[in-house]
């Protein structure tokens, strides 16, 4: 097809770049030419829509036959940037045409032998990128015997060299010697771009292909990010090692343009109906019950549970300060419960319904896979992979069992829950990658059911720095109910009878994954009752704090959960304000999930320290008590016995026995004192 016209290709691509006018009637590229000169560019950007309304067999012949229209493409954007700028023309040898915006975009588990050698648009993550390196385009080549230098143009992974010198005095078949200084080289780079996780079919494993970058498209694009690119199939022939090559090869990408993708999901495209749809939704004044319900409909109950995952998915408004400092608006929830009550199958529904979601277990999860890998490359070097929190940025983690991650990579989670940031220092690279996501976590009691008379802490085996930085933390408990019981039973039969819940949901799943798009486009701002009622929220709880015996009720890490919160509800109902009505039923959640994992057992009242150090404030007290009696009885008698211990203790401040043993033996665990011989104790210094 392109033989016929192959004449008309330069001429008629140079009659668009010359000619094409936008609505307004303004000449589009001599512009655009202009400006790269000014800037410097090597490359002018051309929107194929504009290609197929100036010639669509043109648009059609470039996406068919690239490697015969882009060099003319290039050959035509020199001439039109002679005419343009020629003192910038005569300063480059090299200028690039880069199309974007091609009409059909092809998913990347799609791509196979069809479009070897074709121009496609596709679009995914990048898990991984290699460093800069120069890569030989020309190679001045000097024969030893004679000196004459040959250049010689290089294609291919391997450097070619003349076959033979081509000065006619010695046309020997060398050796040559690559001169440098000669050769010209260009920056060259490899990502590896992976299917994006919610396009990724159930079940399936994530495709990948690696997209080869040269000279301006290098470093536009970092592990995590989301892009599109442009670009002709290429194929690579599978070597093995001493056998010979095979008949299978390998799919590659030669990248032609390169555009990274906003990462907020209010990216996804939503159509005028589905807009209309979304603005009813909203104006329904029960709209928080109908997404409540519209959330895991097969799970029966846990309204307050669903209500904190809406909260989730909506999220807050993040804030960074004058100063620079950033306050996250992502919201993190922990679900604790007994097993069988529904935890892994929430957290299934909502990675699925989050515009942007990941699920993964704690039992295959390493802090390389959550975080950042540093690999070794085949050709020497150390390259970045993206793992599951910083694929997930601006959307939503679920990690499963979070407690039976291995303590040395659960640790990996802690700057990603505050500061929203991985960073690796490894292998000699140093880099600090994005983790703007909320996180759902869930965990199993460590006695296999949660104990009502244990603290949170002593519950979950999870350190109280990771607790801590929960929103929202609820217990799920499987206590027997007659009546509640009794509509499990009913709900989970009709369930497997039917193969769908007894009641629908109210907003369909994909669209209600719309509705979050469109609905965190909105940053709502605390109005003034919104703003006074949390904070006479908070006063009234340091209230209670205030006498000398009296825990911590809440700290400013639960006002800014609660602010959060409120903007998060306030995104539900589409409104660009926070109102009292918001603040209130926040302050309703915050309490409930205070109530079930913040209250001091021992005197009853609500102590945050149970989140925020693991320790209640009667407990506290105890531990410096018996710590006191210990420092006491060495400067008394050198060391101090046990017996003499529990007696001072049971005699002087009533603490009886079993507890005074579990209580010292807790501070031997925690390295505050030892046993220097058996029946002993002593302060370590």
């Amino acid at each position: 097809m392109l033989e016929e016209v192959k004449v008309d290709v330069e001429e008629r691509f140079y009659e668009f770049l010359k000619s094409f006018k936008t609505e307004d009637g303004r000449l589009k590229y001599p512009s655009l030419l202009e400006q790269a000169a000014i800037a410097n560019l090597r490359s002018l950007v051309v929107d194929m829509e504009d290609l197929i309304s100036f010639d669509d067999m043109l648009a059609k012949l470039v996406l068919y036959e690239p490697d015969k229209c882009l060099p003319s493409f290039e050959r035509a954007a020199i001439k039109a940037l002679e005419k343009e700028a020629p003192e910038y023309r005569a300063e480059i040898r090299r200028f690039h045409v880069r199309l974007r915006g091609l009409p059909q975009k092809v998913n990347l588990r799609e791509i196979g032998s069809d479009h070897i050698r074709k121009l496609i648009r596709l679009e995914g993550v990048v898990v991984r990128s290699s460093p800069v390196r120069p890569l030989l385009v020309e190679g001045a080549f000097q024969c030893r015997r004679c000196g004459h230098v040959t250049v010689l143009p290089q294609t291919g992974v391997y450097v070619l060299e003349p076959s033979r010198c081509i000065n006619p005095a010695c046309r020997r078949t060398g050796p040559f010697e690559l001169l440098e200084s000669e050769s010209t080289f260009i920056n060259f780079q490899e990502i590896r771009v992976q299917e994006k996780p919610e396009d990724l079919p159930p079940g399936q494993i994530p495709r990948w292909l690696n997209v080869k970058l040269e000279e301006d498209l290098v470093d536009m694009a970092r592990p995590g990010d989301h892009v599109s690119i442009t670009g002709i199939v290429r194929t690579e022939q599978e070597v093995l090692a001493r056998r010979g090559r095979l008949r299978t090869f390998n799919i590659t990408i030669d990248g032609n343009y390169v555009e990274v993708l906003g990462k907020e999901p209010e990216a996804v495209e939503i159509s005028p109906e589905e807009e209309e749809a979304i603005r009813k939704i909203a104006q329904d004044p029960w709209v928080h019950n109908n997404i409540i319900r519209s959330i895991a409909p097969s799970i029966h109950g846990y309204e307050d549970i669903k209500e904190a995952i809406m909260y989730l998915l909506f999220g807050g408004v993040p804030v960074t300060t004058p100063d620079g400092v950033q306050i996250r608006g992502d919201i993190n929830v922990l679900l604790i419960g007994d097993p069988g009550t529904g935890k892994s199958q929430l957290l299934q529904y909502v990675h699925r319904i989050a515009p942007r979601g990941l699920y993964t277990h704690g039992r295959g999860t390493t802090a390389a896979g959550l975080t950042l890998a540093v690999l070794r490359e085949p050709r020497g070097g150390m390259t970045l992979e993206a793992g599951a929190l910083v694929l997930s940025d601006r959307g939503v983690c679920a990690i499963d069992e979070i407690d039976k991650m291995r303590p040395e990579d659960r640790v990996a989670i802690h700057e990603a829950m505050e500061q929203q940031t991985c960073s690796v220092a490894k292998g000699g690279i140093v880099a600090t990658l994005n983790a703007r996501a909320s996180i759902l976590a869930a965990a199993n009691p460590a006695l296999g059911r949660y104990d009502p008379y244990r603290t949170v802490s002593e519950n979950i085996n999870l350190p109280v720095t990771i607790l801590s930085r929960f929103d929202l933390i609820f217990v799920l408990r499987d206590q027997p109910s007659k009546d509640l019981d009794a509509r499990m039973a009913e709900h989970v039969l009709t369930l497997h009878k039917t193969g769908a819940p007894p009641v629908e949901p109210v907003i369909p799943p994909e669209l209600l994954k719309k509705y979050i798009s469109y609905a965190k486009r909105i940053n709502p701002v605390l109005t003034d009752e919104a703003k006074k009622r949390l904070q006479d929220f908070y006063l009234r709880m340091r209230a209670m704090s205030e006498s000398a015996d009296s825990p911590i009720a809440i700290t400013i890490r639960q006002i800014e959960s609660s602010i959060r919160l409120a903007e998060a509800r306030a995104r539900a109902a589409l409104r660009s304000q926070v109102t009292a009505e918001d603040a209130e039923a926040v302050i309703r959640l915050m309490q409930k999930s205070l109530m079930q994992v913040g209250i001091d057992l021992t005197s009853g009242k609500l102590d945050i320290d149970l989140i925020m150090t693991g320790k209640p404030k009667s407990v506290r007290e105890k531990l410096q008590v018996i710590i006191g009696v210990v420092t006491k009885l060495e400067k008394e008698k050198g060391l101090a016995e046990e017996e003499t211990i529990y007696e001072v203790l049971k005699s002087e401040y009533g603490i009886d026995r079993g507890e005074a043993a579990k209580l010292l033996q807790q501070l031997k665990s925690e390295g505050t004192l030892y046993s220097p011989k058996l029946g002993f104790v002593a302060r370590t210094r």
